[in-house]
């Protein structure tokens, strides 16, 4: 049986694993779905990497005027984030935030104003996340420094490290 005549009469076999197990045959290599980082929000923050420290938010006002107190020192404290290269989908809920959220991952360096950043620098980002509602936000992470925060929610600005080790 030549590959061509195996793969017509095993095409639908393949997708039944594919679609079972998220895993994508290439080459006879098996392709991993892409990881899954869950992160929630509530009123000024990411519970993740911080606990939570109970803050109450009607409007993003509340955030800024939180974090202006607060924010370097929670920072300090806060954890960072380690990932090794790869595809993530970064699983963001909004929980008890009774405003729409958004979530922003980019790298460390990235300044949305340089037209060349939106070209060769990773950012992912978007909004619509209303409270109760979950979004998935999928990027592809090489090694670096990165940020995420909530423009919304007015968060910090997060660490993430992505390294080889």
């Amino acid at each position: 049986m030549t590959p061509t005549s195996f793969l017509k009469s095993h095409t639908a076999s393949l997708m039944a694993v594919t679609a079972m197990t998220g895993v994508v045959l290439l080459s006879g290599q098996a392709a991993a779905a892409p990881q899954v980082i869950e992160l929630t929000q509530v009123p000024c923050q990411f519970l993740d990497v911080e606990g939570d420290h109970g803050y109450t938010s009607t409007r993003k006002a509340d955030c800024e005027a939180i974090n202006e107190k607060s924010g370097t020192e929670r920072l300090a404290k806060a954890k960072t984030l380690t990932l090794k290269p790869g595809e993530y989908i970064f699983r963001v809920a909004n929980k008890n935030v009774p405003y729409e959220l958004g979530f922003w991952l980019r790298e460390k360096d990235y300044n949305w104003k340089n037209p060349l950043h939106k070209l060769n620098k990773i950012s992912v980002s978007g909004g619509g996340l209303h409270t109760g509602e979950t979004k998935d936000y999928k990027v592809t992470l090489k090694p670096g420094e990165y940020l995420f925060s909530c423009p919304l929610n007015t968060t910090p600005d997060y660490s993430l490290v992505v390294t080889e080790n």
